[in-house]
């Protein structure tokens, strides 16, 4: 087994000085090869050390201009810090450069969404959510975006398919809620945002609309 991989196995098992060791000598050995400036700052990424993982993703990215891995790397230390145009520009570059996976698009889509462009996130969490139909938090964010895009049936369609990833996710049963009282079917609504409260007794948006609910059908 090469150093890298052992590397990133210790990253995975937290033991992240044995990764770091086997990463500074995975570098010493072959300076020039980009992967392990990736894999060291995909390991500072982890650690919040967002200084000096943006410079071994940039080193990466002096040694190898197509890495696309280090323009997602660095897009992932810009998002961190909430720099959401910046870790844009990134995630643009590193899928221009060939990276074609659920991550970098559901992170292009999510840096839209947190400055309130849900209508040009929605391209890039339709691509994500095609490519990992099982992931729930990708599933979710989709189904969040095509609410705020006023797609109504499709938001339904995609929250009960997280509810088929994961029964227990409250959030999503609340957001179903809502899309009933769209629909104007309150006793559906109750139904969603009493399974929410079942599931999360502090869930503040469920409990709030419940109480609106029952209000309105008792005047």
């Amino acid at each position: 087994m090469d150093k890298l991989q052992k590397g990133i196995e210790e990253m995975q098992n937290h033991n992240y000085e044995e990764a770091a060791k086997w990463f500074t000598e995975a570098i010493d050995e072959n300076p020039n090869e980009p992967v392990g400036y990736i894999n060291f700052g995909n390991l500072l990424l982890h650690m919040n050390d967002f200084e000096r993982a943006q410079r071994f993703f940039n080193r990466a990215i002096e040694l190898d201009e197509e890495a696309a891995t280090a323009y997602y790397g660095l897009g992932n230390v810009y998002y961190e810090q909430e720099k959401y145009t910046k870790a844009q520009e990134q995630f643009i570059l590193a899928v221009h450069h060939g990276l074609d996976e659920a991550d970098v698009h559901f992170m292009l889509g999510m840096t839209y969404v947190h400055q309130e462009y849900p209508k040009l996130a929605l391209p890039y969490l339709l691509r994500a959510a095609e490519l990992a139909e099982d992931d729930v938090d990708i599933q979710f964010q989709y189904g969040l975006c095509l609410a705020q895009n006023g797609q109504i049936d499709e938001a339904e369609k995609t929250m009960n398919h997280v509810l088929q990833l994961e029964e227990q996710h409250s959030d999503a049963h609340y957001n179903l809620g809502v899309v009933a009282l769209h629909k104007e079917d309150a006793h559906k609504a109750l139904e969603h945002f009493d399974r929410a409260l079942e599931i999360n007794s502090e869930h503040m948006l469920a409990s709030h609309a419940k109480a609106q609910v029952e209000q309105a059908l008792n005047e």
